[in-house]
């Protein structure tokens, strides 16, 4: 199969995110590399590839050295697939093999010399004349070897028979070797490592890396990806200049008129606005005001959930006269609660991708980066990360809303991140206290595309939803973190649940 420039066309690898990060897949009758320790995948992605190219009705043939045939099909049911339609050999000593009713036929290998297995392996993929292979797995070539140069020319051999036989093969190794032996890159057409990590708390991660793709500008670095009944799942990492966009200049308002006011007359597609603040002070409110009034435009919206559950959530809008249930029901509203010690951060980024490809979601709310960060010590790249996220949604138009609480009550405020300078409006929340209450005030501290009030206002919270004062013009301290009011009760805002 060819495409129009007269190329063989790359064979589809079974996993969707690889075929990304490879410019559509392996390349045709060639030889590729997947590296791994146990346990990080590697048949897993492997049986993916068969998978694919039975439903396509092309041959395919599993050789394996180190697994059984009872064994595999244990793992492919555990995802729920059936093997039907791919050839297993098994080249195992016999002692390894406990089930007398094989139904394929085993070939003994246990008192054979390195070079009649090879040859063995080559026989057998000469009369399948197979369009798919997977050899599994090099490692076991590498122990009956017993020397690197005859290692060498033993997965030379087999190499250039794969390239005779037209057929494109993936090699498994598990890196059983004391140290990686960069005979296998040179040899290999591409090379893919798999990497099974264990952070200090949380779930484990892994990540691969494609480390050479021969013709190919294949897309670097380390990706993240999961194994779920189903198969392996890759995230691409989030390059934000691989998904231009162009959208129509506009501005969103949350439905409140004072607020908007204060704001310069809304939000404008295409920006990120930073909602800072101690805990408690109103910034998820305001967020969900947003979201509740582009929800209402017809618009749909993403919101992920780092400190709230979803009930907790929807119950507090709701409490505050923003009702959520129904778009939730309807689909325009997509919560997503995140368990920060369970995600990684290319599946995080997935999400959002996806529900801004996919749904058409026109705001996103990340509740809280305090809580996400905090979760995931570890992140060194946090902000990189979370750069190439902002600067895709401000691509596609979307309004990001970012939620970051700062430490402490009262006094300097601190925050564990700093995104200031990646936001293009920032709006500060503080609480101060007036006539022996609690209150809250807002100001904006800087917006990039446009005028806004210097002022600062005060910010009521109650069972209507949200009230934004007139400037509180004997307001000081704002900054400093203990703001202070000099000014008359009377100026403040009233009760409104108590005037009803």
């Amino acid at each position: 199969m060819q495409n129009p420039d007269g190329d063989a066309l790359p064979v589809p690898t079974g996993a969707t995110g690889l075929d990304y990060l490879l410019r559509g897949g392996y390349a045709r009758s060639r030889a590729h590399l997947i590296e791994g320790r146990p346990g990080s995948g590697k048949t897993t992605l492997a049986m993916q590839f068969l998978l694919d190219g039975a439903r396509r009705g092309e041959r395919c043939l599993y050789i394996t050295l180190s697994e059984s045939r009872r064994e595999l099909q244990n793992v492919a049911a555990r995802h729920g697939w059936s093997l039907d339609g791919i050839e297993i050999v098994e080249l195992v000593p016999p002692e390894l093999s406990l089930d007398p009713r094989q139904q394929q036929s085993l070939i003994h290998a246990s008192d054979l010399e390195l070079g009649e297995t090879v040859h063995l392996a080559m026989a057998e993929i000469e009369r399948a004349k197979p369009d798919r292979l997977v050899f599994d797995s090099l490692s076991e070539i590498r122990l009956l070897s017993q020397g690197s140069l005859r290692y060498r020319r033993q997965v030379h051999a087999l190499r250039s028979f794969l390239l005779i036989q037209n057929t494109t093969a993936v090699l498994l190794d598990d890196l059983t070797a004391e140290v990686d032996d960069l005979n296998l890159h040179s040899l290999s057409h591409a090379v893919i490592r798999m990497e099974h990590l264990a952070p200090l708390y949380g779930a484990e991660r892994r990540r691969l890396r494609v480390i050479k793709m021969r013709g190919t500008a294949f897309r670097g670095g380390f990706h993240d990806y999961v194994i779920r009944r189903g198969g392996l799942t890759i995230y691409p990492r989030l390059v934000a200049a691989d998904h231009p966009s162009t959208f129509p200049e506009a501005q969103v308002g949350s439905g409140n008129v004072a607020l908007d006011a204060l704001i310069g007359g809304g939000l404008d597609r295409g920006t990120s606005t930073m909602l800072i603040g101690p805990s408690g002070v109103g910034k998820s409110t305001v967020a969900a005001a947003y979201v509740t009034a582009a929800l209402e435009r017809g618009e749909r919206a993403l919101m992920l959930a780092f400190d709230e559950t979803t009930s907790v959530l929807m119950r507090r809008c709701r409490g505050l006269g923003m009702d959520l249930a129904p778009h939730v029901a309807s689909g325009r509203l997509r919560i997503e609660q995140i368990d920060p010690a369970e995600i990684s951060p290319g599946e995080m980024a997935a999400r959002v991708q996806d529900a801004v490809e996919r749904e058409d979601a026109g705001i996103v709310v990340i509740d809280s980066l305090t809580g996400y960060h905090n979760a995931m010590p570890e992140e060194r790249f946090l902000l990189l990360q979370m750069h190439e996220i902002l600067t895709y949604l401000n691509q596609q138009g979307v309004v990001t809303l970012l939620i970051l609480a700062q430490h402490g009550m009262v006094g300097p405020m601190k925050a564990a991140v700093d995104l200031t300078y990646l936001s293009d409006t920032i709006l500060l929340f503080r609480t101060f206290e007036a006539a022996g209450e609690l209150r809250r005030a807002i100001s904006v501290a800087k917006k990039r595309t446009g005028p806004h009030e210097s002022t600062i206002r005060e910010l009521r919270i109650d069972t209507r939803g949200i009230a934004v004062g007139e400037p509180l013009r004997r307001f000081r301290g704002i900054m400093t973190g203990v703001p202070t009011f000099d000014g008359e009760a009377d100026t403040l805002l009233p009760d409104r649940d108590a005037d009803a």
